[in-house]
């Protein structure tokens, strides 16, 4: 399992971002981190929505946490 942290730490470009809804309607997102407005890696982030292609400003709110990036798997290689 991917090590989170919450969305009001220190983020890196290229992290995820998760937003999980706490209502049963609320949606399930997740966003490539692909800048950051403050060194120190603390909001707001410039996402990458994976669902529908767009970019926008975020301020997470208490639902979101952020993962590194999947790791890259060498199989198969020689």
């Amino acid at each position: 399992m991917p090590e989170r942290r919450n969305a009001d730490r220190n983020a890196r470009v290229g992290d995820r971002l998760v937003l999980k809804g706490s209502h049963a309607c609320d949606c399930f997102r997740v966003g490539v981190i692909t800048a950051l407005r403050h060194a120190d890696g603390t909001p707001p982030y410039e996402v990458h929505w994976l669902d529908d292609g767009h970019t926008s400003l975020v301020f997470p709110g208490p639902e979101a946490h952020v993962e590194p990036p999947p790791r890259r798997t060498t199989a198969g290689r020689r």
